[in-house]
């Protein structure tokens, strides 16, 4: 028989769970979840904090069980997804939690998370890097934030008296996030900032992140005084790049308006819980005092866009045929 005429081998069929249908960049809902819940920690609203927890942690093991299901049943589609850059939501995630599980004091939990965040890390920055290119969105940041999410969980351990090795490990994590953010901003597409669906807040959330690594670094006693200089100066500078960045953003978004409901907003959420959180951690690392009542204020403006962003999933969810289906199911 002719090979070009003959049938062609039918493809193994591919799972098709639920778990097939998470998108990657669910991870961001965690990430701005959980620095929401850190931020109304540290101005002491702990029933806020503890509440927006629950839901960063239980969201996080749904989408780790979908990780998993994924890499196990669809190797395929998980290395196609690994290649994207919002894969990496799946570390910054990680770091976000553990990093609130380690403000509650449970250091071994936050150890366990740090461990997993680290031994994923480097496989899909990898990847995400072997993939990288011209022209990119706001999720290319990512590379960065991931990266400073293991700097920021590893301070915070050290800092409620872990192992002394976290601190060094923490500092060299930094160090390289800013080489990384410097490698995504030649590859970031800066139309994105008129033109973005939420997602191009990221490049200021990771300088709000790097701020925040840096305030962390700088209230550990580990490094000698130049060191110790330089890192307070780091936040500083990391700090009103991060505001400037945030301010442009928030014109960009008045002058032309998005408000349709998009998963990438949670990607704008995080940026903007991230720089409260980060002025906070400064306030006292630094010992300006300015800072904490305006990290209070830009505290409350991403718990509203919290609120708003929930309510559009919330609304858009509902119009989807399964979670239709099982309202009908209740009535």
């Amino acid at each position: 028989m002719n090979s070009a005429t003959s049938p062609r081998p039918a493809r193994p069929h591919a799972p098709n769970g639920w778990w097939s249908t998470v998108p990657p960049a669910a991870g961001s809902a965690v990430m701005a979840t959980g620095i929401v819940s850190v931020g109304l920690h540290l101005v002491g609203r702990e029933v806020l904090s503890s509440v927006l927890l629950a839901l960063a942690a239980g969201l996080w093991v749904l989408l780790a069980v979908a990780f998993a299901l994924t890499f196990l049943n669809a190797r395929g589609d998980w290395t196609l997804k690994a290649a994207t850059p919002p894969a990496l939501t799946a570390v910054a995630s990680t770091g976000v939690l553990g990093t609130r599980i380690s403000l509650l004091g449970h250091q071994g939990v936050a150890l366990a998370l740090l461990a997993l965040a680290a031994l994923v890390w480097p496989f899909l920055l990898a990847s995400v890097v072997r993939h990288w290119r011209r022209g990119m969105p706001g999720a290319v940041f990512l590379v960065c934030v991931s990266t400073q999410a293991l700097a920021v969980l590893a301070a915070t351990i050290a800092a409620a008296g872990g192992p002394d090795r976290l601190a060094p490990a923490a500092l060299v994590a930094f160090g390289l996030g800013l080489l990384l953010y410097l490698g995504a901003l030649v590859r970031f597409d800066l139309r994105q900032i008129l033109t973005g669906a939420g997602d191009q807040w990221v490049i200021a959330g990771a300088l709000s992140i790097s701020a925040l690594a840096a305030g962390k670094l700088t209230a550990l006693p580990d490094w000698t005084p130049g060191l110790h200089s330089a890192l307070r100066a780091a936040t500083w500078v990391l700090l009103g790049l991060a505001l400037a960045g945030y301010a442009v953003l928030l014109a960009a978004e008045l002058r032309s308006p998005r408000p349709a409901y998009d998963l990438r907003r949670w990607a704008t959420v995080f940026p903007l819980g991230m720089t409260a959180v980060a002025a906070l951690v400064a306030a006292t690392a630094t010992g300006v005092d300015w800072l904490r009542p305006l990290g209070r204020v830009l505290l409350w403006v991403a718990a509203g866009a919290w609120l708003l962003t929930a309510a559009g999933f919330l609304a858009t969810a509902s119009r989807w045929p399964r979670v239709r289906r099982v309202l009908r199911r209740g009535r």
